[in-house]
């Protein structure tokens, strides 16, 4: 191929879906050299892209509805698309001009989320989520997190629904063991990432080193710069949620704490899961819509947590 070759890219609209699925993108911005691209997100997920190499247009889809799909035509015909990869598996894509087109189908039950993102560009090789972030984004992280020494073990505690809160002061044990004397990261500092209303499930976390040690950016950062802020960590810890699969974009091995969600398809592409004695049938037996008020992670203790922990931090130094 020469010249310029454009490409439109509809990311999902849930955030962490869109970041589950980046991988595909960032392969594309690393092997077409010449490409460009257009990228369609909504509210939640467009931000995420803001810093794409190449990126000509950021285009934020507000609502889902009928009119806000022709107001996207007619923002996007215009152009003879190299290439249109619609990971929404929208009708609008398959009536632009275009040279090739990929469109995700409905989610396969038993094949991780990444890979199934892979599959729409029947690619061999499963690229793992990467989000981009640029000089201005690095540099405002970076501003939050004071000079230090010694490793730094991230957590995000935050999580959509209280059904796969991990309770924090079993957060806190964990930390403590791998931050202290004896353990894999002694004398390093702790980050706490993640959203204002996600302070209080912190509260005890902060609590597990020194306060000199403690880096606090929950509230602080966007998405894009939290991803740039957990770049300088070492290790991660969180549930499963959004934090957690930005930690993996961000190239940090990651531990997920699972309970009523399926790794399956969740659990972090470059660490591992940890679920505690129930299965994700026993959850739904119990709360059939995975939406009731009931701390379903209870029954997980902090010992299994740091157990697989120390395990892939052994694993990571071997």
């Amino acid at each position: 191929m020469h010249g310029r070759f454009p490409i439109l890219y509809i990311a999902e609209a849930d955030a962490e879906e869109a970041v589950l699925s980046s991988g595909a993108l960032a392969h594309l911005v690393e092997a077409i050299p010449q490409a460009t691209f257009t990228v369609v997100g909504s509210a939640a997920s467009a931000p995420l892209f803001a810093d794409l190499p190449r990126l000509e247009r950021l285009i934020v889809l507000d609502r889902d509805g009928r009119w806000d799909w022709i107001a996207l035509w007619n923002q996007v015909r215009e152009t003879n698309w190299g290439l249109v990869i619609d990971m929404r598996g929208s009708t609008l894509s398959g009536k632009l001009r275009r040279q090739k087109r990929a469109v995700k189908g409905k989610v396969l039950p038993d094949v991780h989320l990444v890979e199934q993102a892979a599959r729409v560009l029947q690619l061999d090789e499963i690229p793992a989520p990467k989000l981009f972030v640029g000089r201005d984004t690095q540099e405002a992280a970076d501003a939050l997190i004071p000079p230090g020494e010694g490793p730094i073990l991230a957590i995000g505690p935050g999580v959509d629904w209280i059904g796969k809160r991990w309770p924090a002061d079993r957060y806190a044990k964990v930390a403590l063991s791998l931050l202290g004397e004896d353990g894999p990261l002694a004398g390093g500092r702790l980050m706490i990432v993640g959203e204002e209303a996600d302070r209080d499930a912190a509260h005890s976390i902060r609590f597990a080193v020194k306060r000199e040690r403690v880096i606090e950016l929950q509230g602080r950062l966007t998405r894009l710069q939290t991803v740039a802020a957990l770049s300088r960590a070492d290790f991660y810890i969180g549930g499963d949620s959004l934090w957690t699969q930005l930690a993996v974009a961000a190239g940090v091995p990651a531990v997920g704490v699972f309970g009523p969600s399926d790794e399956v398809l969740r659990r972090p592409w470059t660490g591992v899961a940890v679920r505690g004695p129930r299965s994700l049938q026993e959850f739904i037996d119990l709360d059939p819509r995975l939406n009731q008020h009931i701390q379903h992670m209870m029954d997980l203790p902090y010992e299994r947590v740091l157990k697989a922990s120390k395990k892939l931090l052994a694993q990571l130094a071997g």
